[in-house]
């Protein structure tokens, strides 16, 4: 999902080559409908993960540590939600 800046053919066509479909608005075309509502589930995303400095500040040279701290801040993430819901 992007808004009409990420519209141009270069980035259309690389989404096409990875076989995602990209769900952007043309330029010149009226908005998509409904799309600020998905935006929002992933800019709320961004929002939570930048709570951890390290990730919000990539000081990891590596993908693989980079990609390791990721995945322990979304299993914090996941914890704390579930664990607020359920008290």
């Amino acid at each position: 999902m992007g808004d009409k800046a990420y519209g141009s053919k270069a980035v259309r066509g690389e989404l096409r080559h990875r076989r995602s479909q990209a769900v952007i608005s043309r330029k010149g075309s009226p908005n998509i409908k409904g799309l600020g509502k998905l935006r929002y589930v992933v800019e709320q995303t961004f929002v939570l993960l930048h709570q951890f400095k390290r990730l919000a500040v990539r000081w990891e040279r590596r993908i693989e540590l980079h990609g390791a701290f990721l995945s322990l801040a979304c299993s914090l993430i996941c914890w704390r939600r579930l664990t607020r819901v359920g008290s």
